[in-house]
């Protein structure tokens, strides 16, 4: 027995042995730090700055008001001009996730008008047998809020591309028409005739509004995006000016003048600041 338990022990100490050096044989355990993955989403703002590349509308109609008869007849301009290039914007929103965003966004941009029509009927004042070439002037301010959505295409080298589209209103408010008819000369002559101006009061109205985006985002910082994208903007046509203090003293009444549909391609630069 003593015999059998010495060489038992001795196996023990063996395979303890063995157990020993084969652990020696093993690389060192190495420990890895932790890594924690933020998922974007979060709160953030946005500031914008636009330029129109190119801006186009419909047309500008109205309606003429004959006191002696009561009747109304329509026409149009027969050229009109809008100009107004610069926008700029500011906003809040949402990052849902890496593909998803929406935002409020406010927009503010003005302009001016010109237009110009054309007429065989005789100035007021004007001889008979003569003509009539009226030229308008105006100016508008517009100011739109805007509920966008968007879809981030994923990042590469720190850009990230997207595309959006929204859907709101915008009010435009239009100040005097102010008019200036001259006499043209016809089966009479204008002789000595001066020109007729004319004050036109302006409306304002909201009108339905609708965009589509598309651009890059690159973060310049920590929590800083500079965004250049590309937006087409759609107002609406409306009230644009009403009649004027002889006309409605004759009786006139409701809106004299809208304008057309606005369209709007323009080149936006701005930044976001992100709060993750």
């Amino acid at each position: 027995m003593i015999r059998f338990d010495a060489l038992a022990l001795a196996a023990m100490m063996a395979s303890a042995c063995a157990g020993t050096a084969f652990a020696s044989d093993l690389p060192p355990e190495i420990k890895m730090p932790e890594v924690s993955v933020k998922d974007a989403q979060g709160w953030y703002v946005r500031g914008d700055f636009g330029y129109a590349v190119n801006a186009s509308h419909g047309d500008t109609s109205f309606r003429s008001y004959d006191a002696a008869s009561g009747d109304y007849s329509s026409g149009r301009f027969d050229s009109d001009r809008f100009s107004g290039d610069f926008s700029g914007g500011l906003g809040v929103g949402y990052q849902f996730n890496d593909l998803f965003r929406a935002d409020l966004t406010g927009d503010y941009f003005s302009g001016d008008y010109e237009g110009r029509v054309s007429s065989a009927l005789s100035c007021a004042g004007g001889a008979g047998g003569t003509g009539c070439s009226t030229k308008a002037r105006s100016s508008f301010k517009a100011g739109s809020l805007m509920v966008n959505g968007y879809v981030d295409l994923g990042t590469l080298a720190g850009f990230t591309p997207y595309v959006g589209a929204g859907l709101g209103a915008t009010r435009i408010s239009w100040s005097s028409v102010n008019t200036v008819g001259s006499c043209v000369d016809g089966t009479s002559s204008c002789g000595g005739s001066s020109s007729v101006s004319t004050r036109y009061p302006g409306d304002s109205d909201w009108r339905f509004t609708y965009a589509l985006m598309a651009g890059v985002a690159y973060e310049v910082a920590p929590n800083v995006k500079l965004d250049l994208g590309y937006r087409f903007s759609h107002v609406a046509g409306g009230d644009m000016f009403g009649y004027s203090a002889a006309d409605s003293a004759a009786g006139a009444g409701g809106t004299m003048g809208r304008d057309g549909a606005l369209s709007r391609h323009e080149i936006r630069v701005g930044l976001r600041i992100t709060t993750w």
